[in-house]
């Protein structure tokens, strides 16, 4: 028996019922040798934080365009938080440690350059839209390792697929992911908020801080707790009503007073313009896109799908790089 198959056993005998087992996942697009030590949400995992993709995410919006100070989230530590909330209630619940893992690190790689203002962009141009939840999938399946794909299981596919708000992940494992995401950005991006000056915790209203605690830290806490507490020995993944309702309302209070805040999203405007004006350019430039972009066209891709490919994979200082390389007078150098 090799290692694998020991840890698969252990599984069986340590996880919960409910638990999506290794050994019993649906497979890959491909089917190739297994390996000897690692079962495959593990090799999933690994995969994701090798990838190209991954690395990228460090140089990616959150919620604040190009924040000048070093404490701000990135789309990489956005990620990471995710991750770990998700990991924290897993091993609460004997859930799949390395399924949700794998799941919450590769959820966020479809994002664009510029955060959301780069995905309503490309969305609003491209005549096939532009999801990132979507775009993540595609790109373990068919961008990364020049093409091959990264061929990835199932369930990590279908978490990816399914992590935003109107999902619905197939297996517990994913719904964890799906709502530690909310989570994460709801914690993170009001402390960003009030280190940018935008919010003070006492704007928060009481009728939400009376249920769930007066600090980050105690409302973080009062999350992971409760839907620990809720979840336990369940086929479901579920806060308390009141608990429940007062995140949905810090969400809707993030919107109004953050995400959609005249002052933190002043820039967004001019990253839109950014990204839609490289779209056009290398729609009717095919042949200035990277070789390894022009062989999916010739495996049949659609154009406009894969130059969407190429300038969604850019980080926030590439795609501006790209952009006055592009349109911006250089200085003569005689």
């Amino acid at each position: 028996m090799t290692i694998r198959e020991d840890l698969e056993q252990l599984e069986y005998r340590n996880l919960s019922k409910y638990a999506c087992h290794s050994a019993d996942s649906r497979g890959r697009l491909r089917p190739e040798e297994q390996c000897d030590i690692r079962p495959v949400f593990q090799r999933d995992r690994d995969r994701i934080l090798h990838s190209k993709s991954f690395r990228r995410l460090k140089d990616k919006t959150q919620v604040f365009l190009a924040p000048k100070g070093d404490h701000y989230r990135t789309r990489l530590t956005h990620t990471l938080e995710v991750s770990q909330n998700a990991r924290t209630i897993a091993k609460a619940l004997r859930l799949n440690e390395d399924l949700v893992e794998a799941i919450a690190l590769g959820h966020d790689l479809g994002h664009t350059p510029f955060g959301h203002a780069g995905e309503r962009a490309l969305n609003a141009v491209c005549p096939s839209g532009y999801n990132h939840a979507a775009q993540s999938v595609r790109i373990v399946d068919l961008i990364e390792k020049n093409g091959a794909g990264l061929n990835l299981t199932w369930e990590v596919r279908d978490g990816m697929l399914n992590h935003q708000t109107e999902g619905h992940p197939s297996t517990l494992e994913g719904k964890i992911v799906r709502i530690s995401d909310k989570i994460a950005y709801i914690h993170h991006d009001m402390d960003d908020s009030i280190r940018a000056g935008i919010l003070k915790e006492e704007d928060v209203p009481s009728s939400i801080t009376d249920v769930i605690g007066k600090t980050l830290g105690e409302r973080l806490d009062t999350f992971i707790h409760d839907l620990v507490m809720n979840s336990l020995d369940k086929d479901e993944i579920i806060m308390s009503e009141p608990v429940g309702k007062a995140m949905k309302e810090l969400r809707a209070f993030m919107f109004e007073h953050v995400y959609t805040n005249p002052e933190a999203k002043s820039e967004e405007s001019k990253a839109e313009m950014l990204i839609q004006t490289l779209y056009n350019y290398y729609r009717h430039h095919i042949e200035k896109l990277p070789a390894d972009f022009r062989m999916l066209i010739t495996r049949g891709e659609e154009r406009e799908k894969v130059v969407c490919d190429y300038i969604g994979a850019m980080t926030d200082h590439f795609a501006i790089a790209k952009y006055e390389e592009i349109y911006v007078p250089k200085s003569w150098h005689g």
